[in-house]
């Protein structure tokens, strides 16, 4: 997303520099552009005053939308991490119930090696148990999965909600904004021959 310039800023700023100009300039004796430097300097005090209030709040406001998307992608980044912290705990602790599972399987299939009736039913069970335990492990692992999908899906909400509101400021701003028209003449004083 680009940023957008101030100009509300630079105008001001330009009037209070063009106002320093005028008034150090004094090679150019008390007359500037066919007018006197106080009339000069004062005329540029009258054009600020006469900007709208929006116009000077501008800047404020742009800080302050700056401030809040900030806000924003901080709370998101700490969602993002938390939710990938929460889904990865959920991996391990389905892959360390899964191997759980297997090595209580592989054990008990070892004790009933000696008879041979045993032994078939021993690898029966333990088959159905790694095959229970495969099918939780998948099982959770999708449920972490669908977790995390769920979680980003939130977040991207909210911070889609938090860009629409800063847009929507932004262009009611945008919208608000009355051009300036600074130029003010000075009718000139005609000098007798």
């Amino acid at each position: 997303m680009s940023t957008r310039k101030d100009y509300t800023i630079d105008v001001l700023r330009l009037l209070e520099k063009l106002k320093d100009d005028i008034g150090s300039k004094r090679s150019m004796g008390s007359i500037v552009f066919g007018l006197d430097k106080t009339d000069l300097c004062f005329q540029i005090d009258q054009i600020r005053a006469a900007m709208p209030r929006e116009v000077k709040d501008a800047a404020s406001l742009t800080r302050e939308t700056e401030r809040i998307k900030t806000i924003a992608d901080e709370e998101a980044k700490a969602l993002l991490d938390q939710a990938i912290e929460h889904a990865q705990r959920l991996v391990n602790e389905a892959e360390a119930k899964a191997a759980n599972l297997l090595q209580q399987a592989e054990l008990k299939q070892t004790q009933m090696v000696d008879e041979n009736e045993i032994l078939r039913i021993a690898k029966s069970q333990a088959e159905e148990m790694r095959k229970a335990a495969e099918r939780d492990a998948r099982e959770m692992r999708r449920g972490a999965d669908h977790y995390a999908t769920d979680v980003l899906t939130n977040l991207e909400g909210v911070v889609g909600k938090v860009l629409s509101t800063v847009e929507r400021g932004r262009k009611e701003l945008e919208a608000q904004q009355v051009p300036v028209k600074a130029v003010v003449e000075v009718p000139r004083e005609r000098v007798k021959a």
